[in-house]
């Protein structure tokens, strides 16, 4: 069989990691791959295949802890980074949660209905709007504090082992950002030396 193809890398931290996760699937009980399957084709060594299935997992354990406050996994997004700095505009809240406009919009029409939170446009421009906690969004603060213990728990790992792993996961989910892209071409600088 060929070996697979890997990308240059200068610390060969893809062969690893790539060699580590087949050596620990080759080793597992029951995990016999089909003898002409690429290893790095298989669905148990594909890294975003572990992280959507965690995620659903986690989405599991969240709903019925939310359903008890009425909240959607979504809405309760939203409070958390409303709780962290209340008043934020709906871009800047879009921005934090990686939400667009047309996602983010009508959830926060329907957690206006509910009375958590208000929308106001800004005195300074009418086109930025703030989004601001009532007291029902406040309270609602104190009411969901146990969550976070909940899910911790239900994971079955120590608590610095989690604290880990939302490491690494930020870690990874920010070199996965496509990198920023900045646009010389109309700036004064760029445009004096042509």
């Amino acid at each position: 069989m060929a070996s697979p193809v890997y990308p240059d890398n200068a610390n060969g931290d893809f062969y690893i990691a790539h060699n580590l996760i087949v050596y620990y699937n080759s080793s597992m009980p029951g995990k016999t791959p089909h003898p002409t399957a690429n290893p790095a084709q298989l669905l148990d060594n594909q890294l975003c295949f572990s992280l959507y299935a965690a995620s659903l997992a986690m989405t599991k354990v969240y709903k019925p802890l939310l359903d008890t406050l009425g909240l959607t996994y979504p809405q309760y997004l939203v409070m958390l980074v409303l709780w962290e700095g209340d008043g934020l505009t709906v871009s800047a809240l879009g921005e934090r949660l990686s939400l667009d406009s047309g996602t983010l919009t009508p959830l926060l029409k329907r957690m206006e209905a509910a009375g958590w939170l208000a929308r106001q446009r800004s005195g300074e421009d009418e086109r930025r709007v703030h989004v601001v906690l009532t007291s029902s969004g406040r309270a609602l603060q104190l009411q969901a504090a146990h969550i976070p213990g909940c899910v911790v728990a239900q994971s079955g790992l120590p608590l610095g082992d989690v604290v880990a792993l939302n490491q690494q996961i930020r870690k990874l989910r920010s070199a996965m950002q496509p990198p920023a892209i900045s646009d010389t071409s109309s700036s004064p600088s760029s445009q004096a030396s042509h």
